[in-house]
């Protein structure tokens, strides 16, 4: 397991590289443009901006997350191509300053929702909460206006620019079923995995968070079923999948200890978190702590042992705790907690199976 950090950019983020640099085992930074439209060619100068910040800090960027997929690609529009062609573009320049793994979505839209960016929790922090009634009563502009006005942040996939266009883009989807998607996202993973084979980039889907339809939008990463037929898409060891614990977490149903075991070698990046699921249907993003959600993280953690994993794996959201003020989800203490716990369930297996004994 290769430990990363989220950064989000000189100017953009409370956290620094100096403090990443100090959390054990953390080896380099998980990044990304995020000031690019999506279905824009990165501009060389800025990825070797980004490289020349890790290098002073003996960081890699081996992990870029996101290269946001256009809305045009998503809805098989015959403009997709030219955007496609600038993707292609992007992974050449990006390979030359050492990426190994682009982690990606195809969801409709909003790349992920929550109803409250601040939810207070019995212990005084305060986290991320989605709560199912709102969401299947809320007009989604009333959502947009509320994320837009709870942080002065740059927040990916709630790009401005992109949610201006709220109404004519639920418009294009009213027409688009789940299996259009399916049908335009082989055509994309069809065009971009030989290049990222040439380039020696593995390209990591994210899993839709949540994992079910909402606002009338079609979602198709939801589960192992989905995630099978994905890697089915274009069989290549190139078309992985960002394993997220907490995105798929959100829905009991999924066993994502199977996942780990199923999918291996698949997997390039792991997202790994917790979530309390709520019986009914509402969620909070927690600690790490197995213990402190309903998701089996100890367990996660001990099938990628088992399973000789050897890919990225970063804590992903966090709580803001001990009064810090940052972006939400992205603290730097409860991230560097998060970290410690991972660790710890890794060290006590590698330990136990030194001495024969097991864990």
């Amino acid at each position: 397991m290769r430990m990363v950090f989220r950064w989000y950019g000189t100017g953009n983020d409370t956290v620094t590289l100096r403090q990443i640099k100090q959390i054990p085992g953390v080896e380099g930074i998980v990044w990304a443009l995020h000031d690019m439209p999506a279905g824009e060619e990165w501009p060389m100068d800025k990825i070797q901006a980004y490289k020349e910040d890790a290098d002073r800090y003996g960081l890699h960027l081996e992990v870029v997350e996101s290269v946001n997929v256009h809305e045009d690609i998503k809805l098989g529009l015959p403009s997709r191509d030219v955007y496609i062609e600038n993707y292609k573009r992007t992974i050449a320049k990006l390979a030359t300053v050492g990426v190994k793994t682009i982690c990606y979505n195809f969801m409709p839209v909003f790349d992920w929702v929550r109803t409250d960016l601040f939810k207070e929790m019995a212990d005084g922090s305060t986290a991320l909460f989605y709560e199912k009634a709102k969401v299947d009563q809320m007009d989604p502009v009333e959502l947009v206006n509320r994320i837009a006005n709870d942080v002065d942040v740059t927040m990916p996939g709630w790009e401005p620019e992109r949610l201006g266009q709220l109404a004519p883009l639920f418009e294009k989807y009213k027409s688009v079923s789940e299996e259009d998607l399916w049908g335009n996202l082989q055509y994309f993973l069809e065009q971009i995995i030989p290049v990222a084979e040439q380039h020696d980039i593995r390209m990591a889907i994210h899993p839709d968070d949540p994992p079910w339809p909402i606002f009338g939008l079609p979602r198709i990463m939801t589960g192992q079923a989905s995630i099978r037929r994905l890697l089915s898409l274009v069989d290549s060891p190139y078309n992985g999948v960002t394993l997220c614990s907490g995105s798929l977490g959100a829905n009991p149903d999924n066993d994502i200890v199977a996942m780990v075991h199923e999918f291996k070698g698949r997997i390039p990046f792991a997202h790994i978190r917790n979530v309390r699921v709520y019986d009914n249907g509402d969620f909070i993003e927690t600690s790490h702590r197995t213990e402190d959600g309903t998701v089996n993280i100890a367990g996660i953690v001990r099938a990628y042992y088992e399973s000789g994993f050897t890919g990225y794996a970063r804590p992903d959201h966090g709580r803001h705790i001990w009064d810090e003020q940052c972006r939400p989800g992205y603290g730097l203490y409860d991230r560097a907690l998060g970290i410690m716990y991972l660790w710890g369930v890794w060290d006590s297996m590698r330990a136990g199976e030194r001495s024969g004994s097991g864990v």
